[in-house]
């Protein structure tokens, strides 16, 4: 396969800039093998089953984006410049990986003060990436990034307009539980609490897992021949009782719909050969490109994917590349919104 495979022409006014409000009055397009439907989020209770399930990502997006001053001392004296902070993850010994711009003027050693007390002294650069180490540690180094950090929009939405209080909200899952996300489950976006408690009155069932969605989420594939591209590592966890809620929920022959591709692969990583999910506690760089033998998902709620990139590759494995050109080229000429804040999708391909 390949890189040109999963290209599209998008025109620059489908990018989304900013939410539908309220969440579930976005558009949602519903994709089979042979049918386009054309509703709005909110009907999403008369769309699927009693007895389905909704595997929702639980992760919590911090305000990773980070503005500060370089420090350089010298015999010369003191020297400052601006740089750019993109928190990426912790390193599991108290320090964060983390993108930097400019990063090539960066040298280990040096101090970046970021305001409200909080520093980093650059400890290394390994290839692509600073590791920092923070002079503040627990609810101290919390309560500073929320007081200087940004919502870590993705780049096609920076790239068209500022980063503003609202995102603070907007970038946010209403159930978002656990810090560490440097990007959000986006699918997840249009729920509200509202539509939630309908789709339990209506019987669907929901569970939560945990993916801490990285800013690789939003890297280029480089390379012509998608089988050498490799994932970036994600860390996720998929609990006891909702492994034990899924498999119940197939046994009795409910659908299982993640919400978005993050819960998708988590679970297709946790999953064994026969179909039955396991408790998971570990990093993830699943790949799931056309081929894949889906063996838990029986469908996706998700938005609509950049050209060339990697989610497009999901979803096509999913529905197969023939069909999603037609769905994505229906989408394009019905106006839906694109990307991180646009409209949704829920594909539902040929029934298990």
């Amino acid at each position: 396969m390949k890189l040109s495979d999963f290209d599209f022409d998008l025109p620059e006014d489908l990018i989304a800039t900013r939410p539908a409000r309220p969440r579930s009055s976005s558009r949602l397009l519903v994709a089979t093998e042979t049918r386009l439907e054309d509703r709005i989020f909110s009907d999403l209770p008369h769309l699927l089953r009693p007895g389905d399930r909704l595997v929702l990502n639980d992760t919590k997006v911090i305000p990773a984006r980070l503005f500060g001053q370089r420090l350089r001392r010298s015999d010369q004296g003191e020297t400052r410049a601006g740089v750019e902070i993109t928190l990426l993850s912790p390193d599991g010994t108290g320090n964060w990986r983390a993108m930097a711009k400019p990063g090539k003027r960066l040298k280990p050693g040096e101090t970046v003060e970021f305001g409200a007390g909080l520093e980093a002294r650059i400890v290394a650069k390994p290839e692509g990436e600073v590791l920092l180490a923070f002079n503040l540690t627990g609810e101290a180094f919390d309560g500073a990034l929320a007081e200087v950090g940004k919502m870590p929009l993705p780049p096609y939405i920076a790239a068209l307009r500022q980063v503003d209080s609202r995102d603070n909200e907007d970038y946010q899952t209403v159930f978002a539980r656990h810090k560490g996300a440097v990007a959000a489950p986006t699918a997840s976006l249009h729920f509200d609490e509202a539509l939630l408690a309908r789709l339990q009155r209506q019987g669907v069932d929901i569970c939560h897992v945990t993916l801490h969605v990285g800013a690789g989420t939003f890297l280029p594939v480089k390379v012509d021949d998608v089988s050498q591209h490799r994932m970036h590592a994600e860390w996720g966890q998929v609990s006891q009782s909702a492994a034990d809620e899924i498999n119940q929920t197939r046994k009795k022959g409910g659908r299982i719909i993640p919400v978005g591709t993050t819960a998708l692969r988590l679970i297709e990583t946790a999953v064994d050969d026969d179909g039955t999910l396991h408790a998971y506690q570990d990093e993830t760089r699943i790949f799931i490109t056309p081929g894949h033998r889906f063996r838990v998902a029986d469908g996706l709620i998700t938005n609509f994917h950049l050209p060339k990139s990697t989610l497009m590759m999901l979803v096509s494995a999913l529905m197969g590349q023939k069909r999603i050109r037609e769905i994505y080229d229906h989408a394009i000429n019905q106006h839906y919104r694109f990307f991180s804040y646009g409209d949704s999708s829920l594909l539902l391909p040929k029934a298990r």
